[in-house]
């Protein structure tokens, strides 16, 4: 386990190498919401407005690393490299919209 679900953290994870799931935590029972891979990034929502963690993150693979970006790290990247910037937002739009979509569908079967 990387961070569990309601844990406090200020820092976005990078995973380098393996596979890293996303996933709810409920009466026992593991649902993954999204498993990731190299080069893709967890834990934004927390280093961006500093709240409780809001799903666990598991290594789901042998050998997976992540590197941690602290909180002023990650304020320093989003200063000095629009690029970095426009990543994030563009994951959490999508994240957003894959969201809505399941809500959406969830209200009106």
């Amino acid at each position: 386990v990387i961070f569990e679900e309601g844990s406090t953290g200020r820092e976005l994870f990078v995973v380098l190498d393996g596979q890293v799931e996303i996933a709810k935590l409920i009466s026992g029972r593991k649902t993954v919401i999204v498993t990731l891979g190299k080069g893709e990034f967890f834990g934004e929502m927390a280093v961006i407005d500093g709240s409780a963690r809001s799903a666990t993150a598991i290594a789901a693979a042998p050998n997976t690393r992540v590197m941690r970006i602290n909180h002023a790290r990650f304020v320093y990247l989003v200063s000095q490299q629009p690029a970095f910037a426009l990543m994030v937002m563009d994951a959490l739009s999508k994240r957003l919209r894959a969201s809505n979509a399941v809500t959406f569908k969830a209200a009106n079967p």
